[in-house]
């Protein structure tokens, strides 16, 4: 599976659980350890967890492999490792701390916490 067929095929996967705020980073002028970074938010552990879970269910049989998962448990930061694909699901205030977009060149993330979205 090509890296950008695996990174849409991640975008739809996220998009079907209701992920905000989708980013894809190429960083393929960055990094020789993958081509892609994917960040995408939800708004608990629990949306994270069916995020990832629908990612994995969504790449394997496109032949794709899944090299790690890590941060399932707390479900606040869940990084799925695709290989040349790389996504974060990330809680807005995890995000918006770590603010992965613009350490890999992009722009600083615009993220709300629901909390934010529903005040003001």
């Amino acid at each position: 599976m090509q890296a950008e067929e695996m990174s849409r095929a991640a975008v739809e996967a996220l998009e079907d659980i209701k992920a905000t705020d989708i980013v894809v980073l190429d960083v393929r002028k960055m990094s020789s350890l993958f081509d892609y970074v994917i960040v995408a938010s939800a708004e608990s552990a629990r949306q994270t967890r069916a995020l990832v879970s629908n990612l994995i269910d969504r790449i394997k049989p496109l032949g794709g492999r899944i090299i790690g998962v890590e941060g399932e448990n707390a479900g606040e930061w869940v990084l799925v490792d695709l290989g040349d694909v790389v996504v974060h699901a990330m809680q807005p205030a995890i995000r918006s701390y770590y603010n992965l977009e613009q350490l890999w060149g992009g722009e600083a993330p615009k993220v709300k916490s629901a909390y934010q979205a529903h005040s003001g």
